[in-house]
């Protein structure tokens, strides 16, 4: 059989992956992924139950408690396997992600190749950072003798949901269930439909390591009809999300169970009067328009000083026409935004921004699901778009009298993912840093969530929790001690 036959049942849907099995869901009902540059259906997948989402628990809570058992090395040692084989069967899987969510062909096999190295930096860094406990004594504190010697260590947290979203299908799930399995974990995944077929092959090369059966399920459906259920659910140890307002409702009905969250941002680029105008450029083109600006680390508002604005803004509408837009089998640069009505709402924005008098510096094009690149200029604060992430290849310029005034602007929106500054002073970046509200400040480059062991945070409404290799294995533990109680010497040392 090849490697991916079984992952495909009736009508070409992919199936369930549940206590070691892939299934056709019992409901009988599928759910379409949709192509983004056809609007055609790309794949199916399978619609599954409450009961089989139980079932999907059951077998994961049963899992994970001979898995919290299983040595460090061990654990290391099936992650390092899954690792081998998503790089020999890269290319399958950045195919799906072309068809899916419209990835330029190039960057679906960087992500594909970019996820199996974090599995294996994951397990490197698992088996040292989880290996190590703690001792204390008594005595350290006053008035106590040294009768008492406490031994704390990590131990897993025992199922987390994790929950994806479609822009790195891959690497986002990957991110989240590497460090859950190598904490001890069991895990239960809920993919976004448009990313569900990468992200089957990608399960599937987890189960060919030999990953013991239960440790991973794969669930597919309707966020409305099994979403809170899965997110509610009395088996939920853990549940670690990417994506956006969902994570909101999320939080609000999760308890006591704990949460990490990354939701978005509205990433601002800070260009100082004394910056290197041509890196900036070259920045915000890079940082702005990769992916169509489908990223949550993407430039998404550009607060520029006064006195060099015209020359920062010619520079980067000549950068902005060097892109090729098309389509991501041709590997262009701009390719189709995720659906129809995420175009709609990009296109809401910029024709806000245009009543109010903001410069469109070209004409706004777009075809279906295609957005042409676009850099809107002269943008004020009662513009839609200064505030609101279009998640889309259009970004804003907001011109500003000085570094105040741009700090106020990061720090007045609800989103606080990550921004960045130009200049050529050190001090000046420094300061500025400190002053960003935002979870992460780039100094002269665009915002990035690599490398993927750097911590990783939002701030307000972006954000609970740190993610990055490290942080992720830290979160997904909890902290127990065992406490020796000595009898008291009857002897004085002397």
């Amino acid at each position: 059989m090849a490697f991916y036959d079984e992952i495909v049942g009736k009508h070409g849907a992919f199936k369930a992956y549940i206590n070691g099995e892939w299934i056709e869901s019992r409901s009988g009902k599928f759910q379409k992924n949709v192509n983004p540059t056809t609007n055609g259906v790309a794949y199916q997948v399978q619609a599954c139950t409450r009961e089989e989402v139980d079932a999907a628990y059951a077998a994961a809570k049963e899992a994970q408690k001979l898995w919290a058992r299983t040595p460090l090395w061990k654990r290391a040692e099936y992650l390092h396997k899954v690792d081998g084989l998503m790089k020999q069967n890269a290319q399958p899987i950045a195919d799906c992600l072309v068809k899916e969510v419209a990835k330029p062909a190039k960057d679906a096999l960087t992500e594909v190749i970019r996820s199996g190295d974090l599995i294996s930096y994951t397990a490197e860094e698992g088996v040292r950072a989880l290996g190590e406990g703690k001792l204390l004594t008594s005595d350290s504190f006053p008035g106590q003798d040294r009768t008492k010697l406490c031994l704390s260590q990590k131990v897993p947290l025992g199922v987390v949901l994790c929950i994806p979203p479609f822009n790195y299908p891959v690497n986002l799930a990957v991110s989240k269930i590497a460090p859950a399995l190598m904490a001890g974990n069991s895990v239960v995944l809920k993919p976004p439909t448009q990313g569900a077929a990468a992200g089957a092959h990608m399960v599937q090369c987890f189960h060919k390591a030999g990953l013991p059966k239960g440790l991973l399920n794969f669930v597919t459906g309707k966020g409305s009809e099994i979403g809170d259920y899965l997110t509610t659910h009395k088996a939920v140890d853990c549940i670690s999300f990417t994506g956006g307002d969902t994570g909101l409702s999320i939080c609000q009905k999760a308890g006591m169970v704990p949460i990490q969250m990354e939701l978005g941002g509205k990433d601002a680029c800070i260009v100082c009067s004394d910056a290197d105008l041509d890196l900036a450029a070259k920045n915000i083109v890079k940082g702005g328009f990769s992916y169509s600006g489908q990223r949550c680390t993407a430039v998404k508002v550009v607060l520029v000083m006064e006195d060099v604005a015209d020359k920062l803004v010619d520079m980067v509408v000549e950068g902005v026409k060097g892109l090729s837009v098309g389509k991501p089998e041709d590997d262009c640069a701009i390719t189709p935004v995720i659906s129809e009505s995420s175009a709609n709402f990009i296109e809401g924005l910029v024709k806000d921004a245009e009543a109010k008098g903001a410069t469109l510096t070209t004409p706004y094009k777009r075809e279906a699901n295609l957005i042409w690149p676009l850099l809107i200029d002269h943008v004020t604060p009662d513009m839609r778009i200064a505030w609101e992430e279009p998640f889309g290849p259009v970004i804003p310029v907001r011109r500003v009298k000085n570094i105040d005034e741009a700090i106020a602007h990061c720090n007045d929106n609800n989103l606080a993912l990550q921004g960045c500054v130009f200049t050529r002073d050190i001090n000046a970046a420094m300061r500025i840093s400190d002053a960003m509200e935002t979870g992460t400040v780039q100094v002269n480059s665009a915002p990035a969530r690599g490398p993927d062991h750097f911590p990783f945070q939002g701030f307000r409404d972006s954000g609970i929790g740190s993610q990055g290799i490290t942080n992720s294995l830290e979160m997904m533990c909890k902290t127990k001690t065992t406490v020796i109680n000595l009898d008291k010497p009857s002897y004085t040392m002397g």
